[in-house]
Protein backbone atom coordinates (compact mmCIF):
# COMPACT_ATOMS: atom_id res chain seq x y z
CA UNK A 1 0.00 0.00 0.00
CA UNK A 2 1.61 3.20 -1.21
CA UNK A 3 -1.41 5.33 -2.19
CA UNK A 4 -3.98 5.04 0.56
CA UNK A 5 -7.39 6.71 0.65
CA UNK A 6 -9.30 6.83 3.95
CA UNK A 7 -13.01 7.69 3.82
CA UNK A 8 -15.93 7.66 6.25
CA UNK A 9 -18.14 9.90 8.33
CA UNK A 10 -16.92 12.78 10.42
CA UNK A 11 -16.00 11.47 13.86
CA UNK A 12 -15.04 8.01 12.58
CA UNK A 13 -11.33 8.68 13.01
CA UNK A 14 -10.05 9.12 9.45
CA UNK A 15 -7.34 11.61 10.41
CA UNK A 16 -6.29 9.61 13.45
CA UNK A 17 -5.93 6.47 11.32
CA UNK A 18 -4.04 8.46 8.67
CA UNK A 19 -1.55 9.68 11.29
CA UNK A 20 -1.05 6.16 12.66
CA UNK A 21 -0.47 4.71 9.19
CA UNK A 22 1.82 7.61 8.33
CA UNK A 23 3.88 6.99 11.48
CA UNK A 24 4.19 3.28 10.66
CA UNK A 25 4.88 3.57 6.92
CA UNK A 26 6.60 6.94 6.66
CA UNK A 27 4.16 7.91 3.89
CA UNK A 28 3.16 11.58 3.74
CA UNK A 29 -0.36 12.42 4.89
CA UNK A 30 -2.74 14.75 3.09
CA UNK A 31 -5.69 15.92 5.18
CA UNK A 32 -8.29 17.21 2.72
CA UNK A 33 -9.83 19.43 5.42
CA UNK A 34 -6.48 21.21 5.69
CA UNK A 35 -6.56 21.90 1.95
CA UNK A 36 -10.25 22.80 1.67
CA UNK A 37 -10.60 25.10 4.69
CA UNK A 38 -8.83 28.44 4.86
CA UNK A 39 -8.52 30.45 8.12
CA UNK A 40 -11.89 31.31 9.67
CA UNK A 41 -13.58 28.27 8.08
CA UNK A 42 -13.60 29.85 4.63
CA UNK A 43 -13.65 27.18 1.93
CA UNK A 44 -11.76 27.15 -1.34
CA UNK A 45 -13.75 26.40 -4.48
CA UNK A 46 -14.50 22.81 -5.46
CA UNK A 47 -12.49 23.45 -8.64
CA UNK A 48 -9.46 24.61 -6.64
CA UNK A 49 -9.74 21.51 -4.44
CA UNK A 50 -9.86 19.27 -7.53
CA UNK A 51 -6.79 21.05 -8.96
CA UNK A 52 -4.85 20.53 -5.72
CA UNK A 53 -5.81 16.85 -5.61
CA UNK A 54 -4.83 16.39 -9.26
CA UNK A 55 -1.39 17.74 -8.33
CA UNK A 56 -1.04 15.30 -5.39
CA UNK A 57 -2.25 11.98 -6.80
CA UNK A 58 0.51 11.40 -9.39
CA UNK A 59 3.01 11.20 -6.50
CA UNK A 60 4.69 7.90 -5.63
CA UNK A 61 2.95 7.58 -2.27
CA UNK A 62 0.40 9.34 -0.09
CA UNK A 63 -2.26 8.84 2.53
CA UNK A 64 -5.29 11.01 1.86
CA UNK A 65 -8.06 11.27 4.42
CA UNK A 66 -11.37 12.92 3.71
CA UNK A 67 -14.57 12.62 1.76
CA UNK A 68 -15.36 15.52 -0.62
CA UNK A 69 -17.59 13.62 -3.04
CA UNK A 70 -16.70 15.79 -6.03
CA UNK A 71 -13.19 14.28 -6.11
CA UNK A 72 -13.93 10.87 -4.59
CA UNK A 73 -13.73 8.87 -7.83
CA UNK A 74 -10.59 10.72 -8.91
CA UNK A 75 -8.91 9.66 -5.66
CA UNK A 76 -10.33 6.12 -5.72
CA UNK A 77 -8.98 5.61 -9.24
CA UNK A 78 -5.51 6.75 -8.18
CA UNK A 79 -5.39 4.79 -4.90
CA UNK A 80 -3.99 1.30 -4.52
CA UNK A 81 -5.75 0.89 -1.15
CA UNK A 82 -9.06 2.32 0.04
CA UNK A 83 -10.05 2.15 3.69
CA UNK A 84 -13.70 2.82 4.47
CA UNK A 85 -14.55 3.46 8.13
CA UNK A 86 -18.12 2.13 8.03
CA UNK A 87 -19.03 3.05 11.60
CA UNK A 88 -22.47 3.44 13.16
CA UNK A 89 -23.91 6.92 13.40
CA UNK A 90 -23.82 6.90 17.20
CA UNK A 91 -20.09 6.06 17.23
CA UNK A 92 -19.40 8.94 14.82
CA UNK A 93 -21.51 11.39 16.83
CA UNK A 94 -19.63 10.36 19.97
CA UNK A 95 -16.40 10.86 18.00
CA UNK A 96 -17.23 14.45 17.05
CA UNK A 97 -18.21 15.29 20.63
CA UNK A 98 -15.03 13.70 22.01
CA UNK A 99 -12.98 15.67 19.46
CA UNK A 100 -14.85 18.87 20.35
CA UNK A 101 -14.13 18.35 24.06
CA UNK A 102 -10.45 17.68 23.34
CA UNK A 103 -9.91 20.62 20.97
CA UNK A 104 -12.66 23.10 21.89
CA UNK A 105 -11.39 26.58 21.07
CA UNK A 106 -8.18 25.15 19.60
CA UNK A 107 -6.95 23.99 16.22
CA UNK A 108 -6.69 20.25 15.53
CA UNK A 109 -3.48 18.99 13.92
CA UNK A 110 -5.38 18.00 10.75
CA UNK A 111 -7.03 21.35 10.05
CA UNK A 112 -5.87 24.77 8.88
CA UNK A 113 -4.56 27.36 11.32
CA UNK A 114 -7.42 29.73 12.19
CA UNK A 115 -10.07 26.98 12.13
CA UNK A 116 -10.71 26.27 15.78
CA UNK A 117 -12.76 23.19 16.61
CA UNK A 118 -16.51 23.69 16.60
CA UNK A 119 -19.72 21.77 16.18
CA UNK A 120 -22.44 23.64 14.38
CA UNK A 121 -25.86 22.36 13.36
CA UNK A 122 -24.82 21.80 9.72
CA UNK A 123 -21.88 19.59 10.72
CA UNK A 124 -23.91 17.72 13.35
CA UNK A 125 -26.65 17.06 10.77
CA UNK A 126 -24.07 15.96 8.17
CA UNK A 127 -22.68 13.36 10.60
CA UNK A 128 -26.18 12.37 11.75
CA UNK A 129 -27.31 11.61 8.18
CA UNK A 130 -23.98 10.59 6.60
CA UNK A 131 -24.36 6.82 6.76
CA UNK A 132 -27.96 6.79 5.56
CA UNK A 133 -27.20 9.16 2.67
CA UNK A 134 -23.81 7.80 1.57
CA UNK A 135 -23.24 4.19 2.58
CA UNK A 136 -24.95 2.47 -0.36
CA UNK A 137 -23.27 4.77 -2.88
CA UNK A 138 -19.83 4.33 -1.26
CA UNK A 139 -20.14 0.54 -1.21
CA UNK A 140 -21.06 0.61 -4.92
CA UNK A 141 -18.03 2.81 -5.65
CA UNK A 142 -15.77 0.48 -3.67
CA UNK A 143 -17.09 -2.43 -5.72
CA UNK A 144 -16.50 -0.46 -8.94
CA UNK A 145 -12.86 0.28 -8.01
CA UNK A 146 -12.07 -3.04 -6.28
CA UNK A 147 -10.08 -4.55 -9.14
CA UNK A 148 -6.37 -4.04 -8.60
CA UNK A 149 -6.89 -2.31 -5.24
CA UNK A 150 -6.94 -3.41 -1.65
CA UNK A 151 -10.35 -2.54 -0.21
CA UNK A 152 -10.62 -2.52 3.58
CA UNK A 153 -13.94 -1.93 5.32
CA UNK A 154 -13.62 -1.45 9.07
CA UNK A 155 -16.82 -1.41 11.12
CA UNK A 156 -15.62 -0.36 14.58
CA UNK A 157 -12.65 0.93 16.55
CA UNK A 158 -11.52 -2.58 17.51
CA UNK A 159 -11.24 -3.51 13.83
CA UNK A 160 -9.20 -0.34 13.24
CA UNK A 161 -6.86 -1.25 16.10
CA UNK A 162 -6.43 -4.80 14.76
CA UNK A 163 -5.78 -3.45 11.26
CA UNK A 164 -3.13 -1.01 12.55
CA UNK A 165 -1.53 -3.80 14.60
CA UNK A 166 -1.29 -6.00 11.48
CA UNK A 167 0.34 -3.16 9.54
CA UNK A 168 2.85 -2.72 12.39
CA UNK A 169 3.63 -6.45 12.25
CA UNK A 170 4.14 -6.19 8.52
CA UNK A 171 1.36 -8.61 7.51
Amino acid sequence: MKKILIIGSGGAGKSTLARKLGDITGIDIVHLDKIFWQPGWVSISREALADKIKAIIPGDSWIIDGNYSGTMELRMEAADAIIYLDFSTIVCLCGIFKRWMMYSGKKRPDITEGCNEKIDWAFFYWVLTYRRRNRKKLLAMLHKYAEGRKIVILKNRREVKNFVDKIKEGT
